[in-house]
């Protein structure tokens, strides 16, 4: 198991047939009923060192969920030089019931941040199949003086949805960032930005919007 990354579930059965995804299906169709499963081919990044990730599927398939334990970027007083930016990319292999294709419609993001006057934060993250362009960074910038929790979403309209391909295990890979900035009113002082929560993980969710696949003509 790459990474020390957890995963939950028995692993289901890959799609064979080549299939299309269907026409004139609704927005967001219900879920498969048979679950899916994540496995994670790799894990990279100095935000998710070995054994501080998690990946976990909801039992309603509608969405899943990654927690971190060790994600912080800082910067100001006595910080590493280099631990202004922490980063995470995510490769999984996601098995899907089938007949059925899936797309990432939105991504919850929260963890906490403590920025001094003048300081300033960002998250960021993007998403891409294996053999497709990586989608364009979302960003979510914070600025100092702040002291609390954070919250950020990316949401995608539906028309813009970047659906699996139907009938090929393509795998999904999911980049995430956390970069901090000390400025020059008080860069004496720390500024930290993580995903983590008091009990020392935080849960990022991604929820799936599902359709059928139809036989390709």
């Amino acid at each position: 198991m790459a990474g020390g990354l957890l995963m939950g579930g028995a692993v289901a059965a890959l799609l064979t047939t080549a299939v299309a995804p269907a026409q004139g299906s609704s927005p967001f169709d219900d879920p498969p009923p048979d679950k899916i499963v994540i496995d994670v081919a790799t894990v990279n990044g100095s935000g998710c060192p070995a054994g501080t990730a998690a990946v976990a599927v909801s039992p309603d398939n509608t969405a899943f969920t990654v927690t971190y334990s060790a994600y912080l970027a800082q910067a100001g007083g006595n910080s590493d030089p280099t631990a202004f930016r922490k980063n995470c990319q995510l490769n999984l292999v996601v098995h899907v019931p089938q007949g059925f294709t899936y797309a990432i419609a939105s991504a919850d993001y929260r963890g906490f941040a403590s920025l001094q006057r003048g300081a300033t934060a960002t998250q960021k993250a993007s998403y891409y199949f294996q053999g497709s362009s990586q989608t364009v960074p979302k960003t979510h910038p914070y600025n100092g003086p702040y002291n609390d929790d954070w919250q950020a979403t990316d949401s995608t309209d539906w028309a813009q949805l970047v659906w699996a391909p139907c009938g090929v295990l393509r795998n999904f890979n999911i980049n995430t960032e956390l970069r901090v900035n000390a400025g020059t009113a008080t860069p004496d002082k720390v500024s930290f930005m993580t995903m983590d929560s008091t009990d020392g993980d935080i849960s990022t969710v991604y929820h799936l919007a599902w359709k059928e696949c139809r036989p390709a003509s």
